[in-house]
């Protein structure tokens, strides 16, 4: 029996990379799924292509730093579907420009997408959440997609700034949303393959980050949404408020692990 039968899951950022791996593992196992992005053409491609094989998926094209949008979007979830279980807050972009040479546009559009966009979301799913649940039963989860950037240093201000801030935002949502039977956790990818934002990196900066990695690799969007699929699942019914780093071990040991490599290079 699927996990997700009966279940509605809202999904940002789902035309690429890791939104779209998670539209396909929710649908897989049983969800309805509301899928969200700018990009129309691919995010309507995506929809057709999982109704195509009996998945129920509907898109709608969303500015995530818009409350109207937020509204709409919640709205029509509820009309299509008849409840909300599931938030994952995917939608992000990132603006590769240090302390100094960050413009006030980017700054502001970085923080608008990545930490006021969540903050609507959780603002307008929680409630639909909470009401489904009252009528149906169960429990109810959103997973804030921050980064390895949410945990240590990185080089764009902007984008380090609103992980920071989304990692933080998890948090008070816990507090408020548990009474409703919520819970709320963020993940935090680091070095992710056949992403937008890894091949805006260039390959320089790929082959950097793989170097400090402890298990040599990149990640893949496939790793990101079965950790998040786990979260939304009755598996984790009794985690909330966890920050999930998904990075290969860099969090915990990439410093050492470059370290030693560099010893054993030099052989000192």
């Amino acid at each position: 029996m699927p996990k997700f039968t009966d279940k509605v899951a809202l999904i940002t950022g789902a035309a690429g990379g890791q939104g779209t791996a998670e539209a396909e593992l929710f649908v897989r196992e049983g969800a309805a799924v509301m899928l969200t992005d700018i990009d129309a053409a691919k995010g309507g491609a995506l929809a057709a292509r999982l109704s195509g094989v009996g998945g129920r998926a509907l898109f709608r094209v969303q500015d995530a730093a818009s409350e109207e949008s937020w509204k709409e979007i919640v709205a029509a979830t509820l009309a299509a579907f008849g409840g909300l279980h599931i938030l994952v807050n995917n939608a992000g972009t990132i603006a590769r420009q240090g302390i100094v040479d960050t413009t006030v546009e980017a700054w502001n559009r970085t923080l608008a997408v990545n930490l006021t966009g969540p903050l609507l979301g959780m603002k307008h799913c929680a409630p639909a959440i909470r009401d489904t649940l009252v009528k149906q039963g169960g429990g109810g989860s959103i997973v804030n997609i921050s980064s390895t950037a949410g945990l240590t240093a990185h080089d764009d201000a902007a984008y380090t700034a609103s992980k920071w801030g989304l990692r933080g935002l998890t948090k008070p949502a816990v507090l408020q949303f548990s009474a409703w039977n919520i819970r709320v956790n963020s993940i935090h990818p680091g070095q992710i393959a056949d992403t937008g934002f890894f091949q805006s990196g260039g390959e320089a900066f790929a082959h950097a980050a793989r170097a400090a990695i402890p298990l040599h690799r990149q990640g893949t969007p496939m790793e990101c949404a079965e950790l998040v699929l786990f979260l939304a699942s009755e598996e984790a019914s009794f985690i909330s408020g966890a920050e999930i780093a998904i990075d290969g071990g860099y969090i915990a040991a990439g410093l050492a692990s470059l370290r030693n490599r560099v010893r054993d290079e030099y052989k000192i």
